[in-house]
This record gives C-alpha cells, sequence and structure tokens, in this order.
C-alpha cells in the first residue's frame, strides 16, 4: 500500500518528499508517472503531491503522480518548455522602490499568474525608506494596479510592519515568491519565519547536495502556517507562449476596451477605429500596461 507525500525539491532523478507527519526522506521516481501528459509534464517537481513506497534501500520509490491543480511551465535555457513547480495557490510578487521596479517584468508576472491560475498579491517591501513615501512613480503605480484590483500589502522584512498580516495570507495556502534581485526576497523570507534556516540546513543534510540547494526550487512548511516555494529558477518566470485567453486575463482593462475596437482582431497598433488607443489616448488607460501586452503578443500562439 502506498503513502502521499508531497515534493520538497528535485535533483535530478531523486526527490526530497515531505510525508503526512513531516518528515523529509530521499526518494527515487519511476520514469514518466504521468504517462498522458506532455513530455515536460511527466516528472514530478517542486509542490505535487505523490504516492511512494518503502524501497529496497535507504531511498523510497515514488509510485504515482497525484492530479495536479496547475503547473509553472517556463522556458528553460534553450528555451524549451520546462515545468518549474505545481500545485501553486497563490504568487507573492515582491516589489520595492529600490531597485527601480520593472513594471514591464511585473505585468509578464501577471499574466502568468493568470495563465496558472493562481492569485496574485503584490508586497510593497521596504515601506519604512523614505525613498518608498516619497517615489511618485511608485506611487502612482500602486494607484494603477490597486485600482486594477490587484491587492497590494505594504510591508518591511528590517522592521517587522505588515509581516503578521502577510502571515495571515499564507496560512493554509502555498506560495510561490518572485521578484526582481535586490527587493528582499531573503530578508522576508527570514521576517515570516526566524527559524527557518535550520530546516534548510536539515534539507541540506538530507539532499546531500550541500550549496546545490539553493539553486532549485524547493518548497517550506512555515511555522505559522501555509507552504513557501522559494527557487532561483521561478524567480523570472514569465509566461510560456501566452494564448489570446491569457493576454486577455492578464490585461482585462485592455480585453474590456477591446470589444470596442472596429475590428474584432485588432492588434491595438495601427488599425482605425481603436477603442485601446483611443483610451491610452484619452488618459484612461495606462501606456505601460499597452506596451507590455505588445511585448507578450508577440510570443502569442
Amino acid at each position: 500500500m502506498s503513502d502521499l507525500a508531497r515534493v520538497v525539491t528535485r535533483f535530478g532523478a531523486e526527490l526530497i518528499l515531505r510525508t503526512a507527519d513531516g518528515a523529509l526522506l530521499r526518494a527515487v521516481s519511476r520514469r514518466n508517472l504521468a504517462k498522458g501528459e506532455p513530455p515536460h509534464l511527466r516528472a514530478p517537481v517542486c509542490g505535487d503531491r505523490v504516492r511512494y513506497t518503502a524501497g529496497d534501500g535507504a531511498k523510497a520509490i515514488a509510485t504515482a503522480l497525484e492530479p495536479r491543480c496547475n503547473v509553472l511551465v517556463r522556458p528553460d535555457h534553450r528555451g524549451r518548455p520546462t515545468a518549474g513547480a505545481a500545485n501553486i495557490d497563490q504568487v507573492l510578487i515582491v516589489i520595492a522602490a529600490q531597485p527601480t521596479p520593472d513594471w514591464g517584468m511585473l505585468d509578464r508576472y501577471l499574466t502568468a499568474i493568470a495563465a496558472l491560475p493562481a492569485a496574485p498579491l503584490l508586497v510593497l517591501n521596504k515601506c519604512d525608506l523614505p525613498e518608498t513615501a516619497s517615489n511618485p512613480l511608485l506611487r502612482a503605480t500602486q494607484s494603477l494596479y490597486t485600482g486594477l484590483g490587484y491587492p497590494l500589502l505594504c510591508v518591511s522584512a528590517l522592521h517587522g510592519a505588515g509581516i503578521d498580516a502577510l502571515r495571515e495570507r499564507l496560512q493554509g495556502q502555498t506560495s510561490l515568491l518572485v521578484g526582481q534581485s535586490g527587493v528582499g526576497k531573503s530578508s522576508l523570507i527570514r521576517a515570516l519565519d526566524p527559524a527557518l534556516s535550520v530546516r534548510v540546513g536539515e534539507l541540506s543534510a538530507i539532499s546531500g547536495e550541500g550549496r546545490h540547494t539553493t539553486t532549485v526550487a524547493h518548497l517550506y512548511a512555515l511555522a505559522s502556517g501555509g507552504d513557501l516555494i522559494d527557487s532561483p529558477g521561478v524567480r523570472d518566470f514569465a509566461p510560456y507562449q501566452p494564448s489570446a485567453n491569457d493576454l486577455a486575463a492578464g490585461f482585462p482593462e485592455i480585453a474590456a476596451r477591446a470589444r470596442e475596437c472596429r475590428f474584432h482582431d485588432c492588434r491595438h497598433l495601427a488599425e482605425p477605429d481603436c477603442a485601446v488607443k483611443d483610451a491610452v489616448d484619452a488618459g484612461r488607460l495606462a501606456p505601460t500596461r499597452l506596451r507590455s501586452y505588445h511585448a507578450l503578443a508577440r510570443n502569442c500562439v
């Protein structure tokens, strides 16, 4: 009889599993656990739930992959699709006044999140710094995204402001952490769970991979409740060949205006009677959002 466990991380063909009682164990996976899926989705990844049995040696054997709620697919270094994490409930997009936010990247995040689908949460870190309150571009952008319905939480990993509220948002959820380098993601993790470094060390000892644990996706159980996925490999993810539906979900204000365009297949570039361009010219739609839309539309399938 098999037991159910969650994949904490994967090193090649080997897995670290978290059992129902919270124990960590090493395992190997049978090939092509999900035979009906495309090749890049057949192997278990961080966040997956698998069935396992005891092996002949010290390692368990993952024998079956449970159905996924969603799976994050991103291009690898050769542009081929690869799965990075699965069963994600929400994605935390960390931004800060410094480094200067890349709003095009933020729009890519939001489109990818809508395609999963998962719930987005914008986390403005370093809110205690003077440059955060005095940055007019940051304030205007906050108004833009909150006006579009995206939730935003202001926090300070250094001084603890907003951390309790963020912990509440993580309880009972599997959350993925993304954001530009330098926005304070590592500091935020330490503020959320100061004891996490102990579990990072435990994971490293069990895997035997040492520093390699910092270069692959891994899932941590937070002491306050919920799971947090952190990985350099998915911090800067973008939609893999987004569809027209993905773009509509990622840019709902553009999709709403597009219904008023003269042509049903309007690309909002040089077509006449384009309601989207008219809304930009009238100041009712942010030009930065339209630029992001066009950038993603170039790879649309």
